[in-house]
This record gives C-alpha cells, sequence and structure tokens, in this order.
C-alpha cells in the first residue's frame, strides 16, 4: 500500500521491513503538545499573511484542539503506517475537517516542523528540570540548616581526613545543582530560536512571517539559516550534556547515601519510602532508590554518547538518521527526572544518626591538622616542620592504638617540649570545625549563613516563577 502521505512519487509500497525501521510514532507521539502548538501559530500565521482563508485557519485550529483533547483523554488511535506523530495528526485532522486540512502544510516541512517539535519538547523539559532542581537544592538547604553544627569526618580517598559538619557537606550538593541549573539555562538561551518556516531546508516562496510564528511560540528569533535550522541538533546535544553532569552529581550524592546508610558506616536511616527489603533475608533494608540513581547515570551518559554518534557525520541538511535523536532526548531527561525526584525525596527523609557521626569523626587522626596548625601559629614553626612533629605524634599513638586525645600532654612533649596545655584543647572534634572560619568553611556559622542565602535565593526564584 502506498503512503497517502508522500506515496505520488512511488508505485509500490514500503517493504515490512522499511516501515518497520521508518516508523518512528511509537516514541514521537510524545511530541504531540508541541506539534499541535506548532501547527497552530503556524496556521494562524498562515492566515495573517493571507496565504490560507481565515475560515479555514479557524477549522483548522478546532480541529487541532479537538485532537489534543482526544490524545489526552486516550482516544486518539495511533497509526504506525502513518509513520510518525506529524502524519498521526495530520491524517486525524483532514478526517475532522476535510479539504481545509491539506492546507496547513503549506510553507511548511516535516523537517523544519520536527525541529521545531523537539525544540519545544526540550525547552519544556529544561524549565522543568530547573524547577525540580531548585526543589531539590531547597530540600538540601533546610536539611543542612538543621545540622549546621552535626559533626561528621570529612573524607579523602574515602579515608578519614578532618572534621566538616554534616550541613557543610549538603551545602556542597546544593553549588553542584546551582552549577547544573546554570547550565540547562545557557542551554535554553542558545535554543531559543525557532526552525519554523525553514521548511526542507531552503526556506520558502511564500511570504510568510517567521517573526510572527517565533513569537508566537515563546522563541527569542527565527533562526537565521535555513540549513541549519532544520539540521542543527546542537541544542538537544547540550541539553542531554547538562543533563548527565548533573546525572554524575546524583550519581555522588548517590553513593555517599549508600555508604552512609550502611551498618558499616550507620550515618544515616533511610525512610521506608526510599528502602526496599529482601525476597530471603528479612532483616535487610535495602537502598535501591540511590542505587538506581547511580545506574540511570549510565543510561543517561549513554544517551549523549548516542547522539554524538549520530550527528558526527551528516552533511547538511536533514538527514533520517536524526530521527533517532527523540528516543536518546526523551529517555535521558525521563531518567534525570526521576533521578532528582528520588534525591529530593531521600534527602527530606532521611535521619542522621548524629551520634555515629561524631564518634567517627574523631576517628582517623582527624585533628592531626589542628595539632599542626596550632605548632605554627603558637610555636612560629614553619609548616613542614609541624608536619613532621605532628607525624611523629600521629605514629605514637597508632603504635599504642589509642586516639590523639588520649595522649597526654607529657606524650605530646616528648616530640616537641614546647607543646602546652592549650594544645590538647584543639583535637576536639568541636573545636576543629569551629575554627574553620574561612570563607567557604565548615564553621557551624559559616553553614548557618550560607543556608539562609540560599533559603532566601530559593524563596525569591519560587516567587518570580509563580508571578
Amino acid at each position: 500500500m502506498k503512503n497517502r502521505m508522500w506515496g505520488g512519487r512511488f508505485s509500490e509500497g514500503p517493504d515490512s521491513i522499511m516501515a518497520e525501521i521508518n516508523a518512528s510514532i511509537d516514541f514521537d507521539r510524545k511530541l504531540y503538545r508541541q506539534d499541535i502548538q506548532g501547527s497552530k501559530a503556524h496556521a494562524r500565521m498562515l492566515a495573517q499573511q493571507g496565504i490560507i482563508g481565515a475560515d479555514d485557519a479557524e477549522k483548522i485550529e478546532a480541529g487541532l484542539d479537538t485532537i489534543l483533547r482526544e490524545i489526552e483523554a486516550g482516544q486518539f488511535t495511533f497509526s504506525r503506517e502513518l509513520e510518525d506523530i506529524h502524519m498521526n495528526v495530520e491524517s486525524r485532522l483532514t478526517a475532522l475537517i476535510g479539504p481545509a486540512a491539506g492546507r496547513l502544510h503549506t510553507a511548511r516541512s516535516r523537517n523544519d516542523q520536527v525541529a521545531t517539535d523537539l525544540k519545544l519538547w526540550v525547552r519544556d523539559a529544561l524549565d522543568g528540570v530547573d524547577e525540580a532542581l531548585r526543589d531539590l537544592q531547597a530540600a538540601l538547604v533546610e536539611k543542612a540548616l538543621d545540622h549546621a553544627g552535626t559533626v561528621m569526618p570529612g573524607f579523602t580517598h574515602l579515608q578519614t581526613a578532618q572534621p566538616v559538619t554534616l550541613g557543610h557537606h549538603l551545602l556542597a550538593y546544593v553549588e553542584m545543582a546551582g552549577r547544573d541549573r546554570g547550565r540547562f539555562s545557557d542551554a535554553r538561551a542558545r535554543l531559543n530560536e525557532s526552525p519554523l518556516g525553514a521548511a526542507a531546508l531552503a526556506g520558502t516562496s511564500f511570504p510568510i512571517d517567521r517573526e510572527a510564528t517565533a513569537a508566537d511560540l515563546g522563541f527569542d528569533r527565527p533562526a537565521a539559516n535555513s540549513l541549519d535550522a532544520v539540521s542543527d541538533r546542537d541544542f538537544a546535544i547540550e541539553a542531554v550534556s547538562a543533563a548527565a553532569l548533573c546525572a554524575t552529581h546524583l550519581s555522588r550524592l548517590a553513593e555517599e547515601l549508600v555508604l552512609w546508610a550502611s551498618a558499616q558506616f550507620g550515618f544515616i536511616k533511610l525512610s521506608d519510602r526510599f528502602s526496599t527489603g529482601s525476597s530471603i533475608m528479612p532483616q535487610k533494608r535495602n537502598p535501591d532508590a540511590a542505587e538506581l540513581m547511580r545506574a540511570k547515570t549510565g543510561r543517561i551518559a549513554g544517551s549523549l554518547t548516542a547522539l554524538l554518534m549520530i550527528m558526527k557525520g551528516l552533511p547538511l541538511a536533514y538527514s533520517k538518521d536524526m530521527q533517532e535523536d527523540k528516543e536518546q532526548v526523551f529517555d535521558a531527561f525521563e531518567s534525570l527526572g526521576l533521578s532528582i525526584a528520588a534525591a529530593t525525596g531521600m534527602i527530606r527523609d532521611l535521619t542522621p544518626n548524629t551520634a555515629a557521626m561524631r564518634k567517627a569523626a574523631g576517628g582517623g587522626y582527624s585533628t592531626a591538622t589542628d595539632l599542626a596548625d596550632w605548632l605554627v601559629r603558637s610555636l612560629a614553626m614553619p609548616f613542614r616542620e609541624a608536619h613532621h612533629v605532628t607525624g611523629t605524634i600521629v605514629a605514637m599513638a597508632a603504635s599504642r592504638g589509642v586516639s590523639l586525645q588520649r595522649l597526654t600532654l607529657e606524650d605530646l612533649q616528648s616530640v616537641e617540649p614546647r607543646i602546652n596545655a592549650e594544645a590538647r584543647s584543639f583535637l576536639d572534634v568541636d573545636a576543629s570545625v569551629m575554627s574553620r572560619t574561612s570563607l567557604g568553611g565548615t564553621a557551624p556559622g559559616n553553614v548557618r549563613r550560607e543556608a539562609k542565602r540560599w533559603l532566601k535565593r530559593l524563596e525569591r526564584e519560587a516567587a518570580a516563577r509563580t508571578t
């Protein structure tokens, strides 16, 4: 059977394999809202320019509204024979309003149509991700404010390094999410040029108004070059690239939640809402939501790689290879959205074990640097010498199997006679975190100020979005 949308040039229908590889309706039906939005803007412009009659434009818009309602109500029948969302909508429109539907595709190609649809979808996705990340930031900030003074071990190489506070640790992820939001915002600004009106690749001879359709669809301007307009997928690659980096940050958070929830760490308890059990071991509480966050990062990074490979060798302008972009974009943002939602829920619900954190903060000779700093400040000792002296004291404690705090003043003075009783006060984990008052440091006062600053910023952003 010939395809009635483009079959005039062909005497035979496509082979079953060709039909199978060519159809995209199974996934590009997700573009239905954007496709209808773009078609309505195009029809309005055609009527304003006198290219089609006002009556036809009204029929087209009414028919498209009917199709939108049908799809959202689950009453629309998608046909694989019609290949894609564009032809499915156009076919139904013809059934609803008759010959007037045939005028909609005047001065337009599926090439500029799909580029417009996908840009609108990605733009919506970016807006959704920004809102979700702001919610995650709020959850992190609120928990950080509650635990600005909760002492825990800070790690390098996953070895105990220096005491920090839980609030300070959580605010690090707020900063990461802030950079992610900045990248998504930059990507949104760059994509906001309308391809509509570029037609197949060369523009059109009809007197269209591309500025009008761009404004109607919320774009800043029309894309300047018709060849680039239909063949550009930079916006998809850039958006998924930002998504991959955001997912990497979420994966780091997920890994820490998995570790902290383990019996070996015992730093936090995840709620039942974000944990699962075992089919054989009744004692188990598995942090599956966090583990799936880690795994979805691989999917999102894979989508980025796939997009780059799809586009890497394509000559201008449109090639059918670009049909393969949509599944990667859809999957990446669906996976990212789930991961952000899971992260937000886990952070809001988790219960820190502050006693376990504080106890662990004192392990691993974590205040050794504080002793070295005291030697520099109080004895005017060069830091390298102070480092050596402190290292010798740590070795003494390790050989005896005791903490630094358990060493007597006489023990310390056996290594450096000028050490006095004041030095021992700097071996306390609370004193350590209180002393870290430098800009960006972990002192509880710093953490409270930063958390409050972030809360005000997030509240302003939320208020601006609602106005």
